[in-house]
């Protein structure tokens, strides 16, 4: 099947797998997800016996895929933008020791939040680090950067970052494979010592990361992805980035030969070309989904008088995902709006699951509040951050993964006691553990609730590092056992479990109560396939 018509997740995923890899490293988030469940789904990847197992968390992935490399094999990384915040530490680090096989760095970013706490852009992030960068336009350069990554990660010895957003993500088109190349052989690093950052070390890495800026910046000049193409108007060009080049080309398919564009893909930025499109127009617009980094970049260097537009004078909005009608406004084409959604459609915003547990914890936890009042409920990334909204109206925060513990122990420090953490069992384990060691220590006043649906139910039911897992680690913690509760959160405990809360809230120190009940779309799809296995159900 030379011919696939794939998400751009799954072209990647594919790229990869046919490119060499011997292991993907990851932690779901939208928009990412879909690449690690496409191996794990993969016969192929079966065959070759690729490690794909999800990670505690993306610091975890990050470092797990630099130890694959270590090891000489070639390995890709995958999460959304603030999965990089969490990976960031031994992100930035690669890049001064390098690699030995091949490590990519696939993060998908989520403009418009459709998903997430905010709008960053991973690009910054490897400008930072000072590694290169590939932004595939559609789905066949995706698998085509992610193919051939690896090689270009070996050929300049750092990690490189494959940044895609959530319609390129989502959005599926036809992908032709090329041949699969074998997986590289176990081998160690031909230098003992590149992988040890003690600052004499790091120092002499550090000056070869510098030196290979110029590589890297010629490779950038010289790549099949970047290139200008030369039209007859001289008052416009026009600078396209990844996907919004796709947008671009909507607009003016019909007249391409108008406009001089120049279409960027790989990073660094093509100074050279950017410089030529700059003498060939009078002004430049700057198309990119997300920050206006190569706006601020070209500002920079082409500071000469002529006007640039883009998202820092308003020509493309600040903020939210670009698409072809915002491209067609900025070019001065007529744009159809179409109708106003009438208000007689009401919108309906997300609710947890009828049947959810969180929703049994959230009802619970009201009433045995109902005496301290309102504001004291600081919550976490997962389904249950809904607790938010109407009709329990119960969390009070949503920061980052793992901030519920460390957020509510920072409460109590100020005095708001009690105070509760809301936390999922992925999340805890993902980032809540070193929080719940710091309040184990100071026997902070106040109550986690580790509410465990036995998954990661907001990415789609992923496995849970927690499963089975989360009394032991809070024993072993140091949680002391006599308020370390374990509850079942359904409506004819009410009662009970209101009442042991009660208790807990009073309790002057930690306490940690763990509500158990599978998600029930897990369950569902649990016992279907039991029963598809018991050949009772043929559907």
């Amino acid at each position: 099947m030379n011919n696939l018509l794939l998400l751009g997740d799954e072209a990647i995923a594919q790229g990869a797998i046919d490119g060499g890899i011997s292991g993907i490293y990851a932690y779901p988030g939208t928009p990412s997800t879909e690449i690690m469940e496409y191996v794990q789904a993969s016969k192929q990847a079966a065959e070759l016996k690729i490690h794909c197992k999800w990670s505690a968390n993306e610091k975890t992935a990050m470092e797990a895929a630099l130890g694959m490399s270590y090891a000489g094999k070639r390995a890709i990384v995958c999460f959304k933008h603030v999965g990089l915040n969490v990976a960031a530490d031994a992100f930035v680090n690669a890049a001064i020791t390098g690699v030995n096989g091949g490590l990519v760095v696939l993060s998908a970013d989520d403009p418009s939040m459709h998903s997430s706490q905010n709008e960053q852009d991973s690009r910054f992030y490897a400008k930072f680090a000072m590694i290169p960068t590939l932004e595939p336009s559609n789905q066949q350069e995706a698998y085509d950067m992610a193919y051939t990554a690896f090689e270009l990660s070996e050929k300049l010895n750092v990690p490189v970052m494959i940044r895609i957003t959530t319609r390129m993500a989502h959005s599926r088109a036809g992908v032709q494979r090329k041949a699969v190349k074998q997986q590289n052989k176990l081998s160690l690093p031909s230098n003992p010592r590149q992988f040890v950052l003690l600052p004499a070390i790091a120092k002499v890495n550090y000056k070869k990361l510098l030196d290979t800026q110029a590589i890297m910046n010629t490779l950038a000049e010289e790549s099949e992805y970047n290139r200008l193409i030369k039209g007859s108007d001289t008052k416009l060009g026009i600078i396209a980035c990844g996907i919004a080049y796709n947008y671009l080309m909507e607009n003016i398919s019909s007249n391409v030969n108008h406009y001089n564009v120049l279409k960027i893909s790989q990073y660094p930025i093509p100074h050279k070309q950017i410089k030529e499109l700059y003498s060939l127009c009078d002004e430049l617009l700057v198309l990119e989904d997300g920050y206006p980094i190569v706006e601020e970049m070209i500002r920079g260097f082409l500071n000469n008088g002529k006007t640039i537009h883009g998202r820092l004078d308003g020509s493309i909005p600040r903020d939210g995902e670009l698409n072809p009608a915002i491209v067609a406004k900025a070019l001065g084409m007529a744009v159809s709006e179409g109708f106003p959604i009438p208000e007689v459609v009401r919108k309906r915003p997300p609710s947890l699951c009828v049947g959810c547990g969180h929703r049994d914890v959230f009802t619970d936890l009201n009433v045995a509040l109902q005496e301290y009042g309102t504001g004291r409920v600081f919550s976490d990334i997962g389904c249950y951050t809904l607790g938010a909204l109407p009709p329990f109206s119960a969390v009070n925060s949503c920061v980052d993964m793992g901030a519920s513990i460390t957020m509510a122990k920072g409460a109590a420090d100020a005095g708001l006691v009690p105070a509760v953490a809301l936390i999922g069992d992925s999340t805890f384990t993902h980032s809540g553990m070193t929080g719940l060691l710091d309040a184990v220590i100071e026997n902070s006043s106040i109550t986690v609730i580790i509410s465990d649906n036995s998954t990661a139910g907001m990415t789609g039911g992923q496995a849970s590092s927690a499963l089975g897992r989360i009394v032991d680690i809070c024993k072993g913690i140091g949680v002391d056992p006599n308020h370390l509760k374990v509850l079942s959160p359904i409506k004819k405990n009410h009662e009970e479990n209101v009442r042991i809360l009660k208790e807990e809230l009073a309790y002057n120190g930690l306490s940690v109560i763990i509500p158990q009940r599978e998600c029930i779309q897990t369950f569902a799809r649990r016992k279907k396939a039991e029963r598809r296995a018991a050949g009772k159900d043929t559907d």
